[in-house]
């Protein structure tokens, strides 16, 4: 495999990207006028293929009894997500994402048992990544969807780091030399359907970079098959060559 024959696909779009951080949170923050609470958990919240967001938490907590006290039946709210790397690279967050808007009651079919299920109504979504903030539009936020591995990048990642430590090495042949002098240590920073990122880590800085799967994953069971064909070029590559890679 030559760098021309590597194709990393579409690049994600902001909408994209904040539409993977929901689908994969596992907790958030909540931020009213009256208090600030975080969420921890799976099944607090929920996103509709349309983007729009539902929240679940127990009947009798305070956010609830927030809700049922506002005027006309709706809440300010913020909504704080935070885009963790799941291996220990340095500098772990990848991501922010921020939803503002306003909590109301969700359809009476949605309740559960126990619990109170809010809609929220979005005015605002912002993207904060390195490259810095970007606002996303509602229209396009409703088009887009999360990216096929978002509910299995975790797994994927630590598994990688924790029972495969020399596959990471192995990766390392795919970066061009030049970008590996000084580098101290390569952890796996991210996998997506284009492909995996690499972390540089130097004494006082780092880089990433990313290694473009053949072709886009578009089945989560593809991914294996992906990894593969990437180390077997790691393997067949000639160390100093033009290698495949990305900053």
């Amino acid at each position: 495999m030559t760098a021309d024959d590597v194709c990393a696909g579409e690049e994600a779009s902001a909408a994209e990207r904040v539409r993977t951080v929901l689908a994969a949170a596992e907790s958030f923050t909540v931020v009213t006028d009256g208090h600030t609470c975080d969420l921890v958990g799976g099944g607090l919240h929920s996103v509709g293929d349309d983007g729009r967001l539902l929240l679940r938490v127990p009947a009798d907590c305070r956010l609830a009894g927030e809700v049922a006290l506002a005027p006309r039946g709706t809440l300010a709210v913020v909504l704080k997500f935070t885009d963790v790397a799941p291996v220990a690279v340095r500098d772990r967050v990848r991501s922010r994402v921020t939803v503002a808007g306003w909590l109301a009651p969700a359809a009476p079919e949605c309740e559960e048992s126990g619990t109170a299920t809010f809609r929220v109504v979005t005015a605002h979504v912002a993207l904060e990544t390195p490259a810095g903030p970007v606002t996303v539009a509602l229209d396009e936020l409703a088009l887009a969807r999360p990216d096929v591995l978002a509910l299995h990048e975790a797994a994927m990642l630590t598994h990688l780091v924790d029972d495969h430590a020399d596959v990471v090495a192995l990766l390392t042949r795919l970066v061009d030399l030049r970008l590996l002098q000084g580098v101290v240590r390569v952890w796996p920073l991210a996998m997506d359907r284009r492909g995996i990122t690499l972390r540089l880590e130097h004494p006082h800085s780092h880089r990433d970079v990313l290694l473009s799967f053949p072709g886009p994953v578009h089945d989560p069971g593809h991914a294996g098959d992906r990894i593969r064909e990437l180390l077997a070029a790691a393997r067949a590559c000639r160390r100093g060559s033009r290698l495949p890679s990305r900053p």
